[in-house]
């Protein structure tokens, strides 16, 4: 069972669909911080250490790979989920190679389905 501690990390440029989000997670149990922009988290200097983040891939000025490189850069670890309207192979492999845990095409019917086997792995 994901710890009580575990947050969501939740950055979209599209306001409905964060605060859709975040209700279905909320749901679900989950502790959800929106982010409206990359850079609006990438600000955040003090990210916590358990939880996810889910990160959607098209968004103006950085795209959600360039931010997973950004946090990686600056050592941060947490399994990331990456949402796009269109998946396609290719972003799938460039998703693979920064280590993304899933990309999952939009409309999402069950975020939290995704999202708890990973979290409940960790020790």
């Amino acid at each position: 069972m994901s710890k009580a501690s575990d947050a969501i990390l939740l950055v979209d440029d599209d306001a409905a669909v964060r605060h859709a989000l975040k209700f279905s997670l909320e749901m679900e149990g989950f502790d959800v911080r929106l982010y409206p922009t990359p850079e609006a988290l990438l600000a955040e200097h003090d990210l916590p250490a358990d939880g996810c983040l889910v990160i959607d891939y098209r968004m103006p000025d950085i795209d959600g790979l360039e931010l997973v490189e950004r946090l990686r850069s600056r050592g941060v670890t947490l399994p990331v989920f990456l949402i796009s309207g269109r998946v396609t192979r290719s972003l799938r492999a460039r998703a693979s190679s920064l280590g993304i845990e899933d990309v999952l095409e939009k409309p999402l019917s069950d975020l939290a389905a995704s999202i708890r086997p990973v979290l409940d792995a960790r020790p």
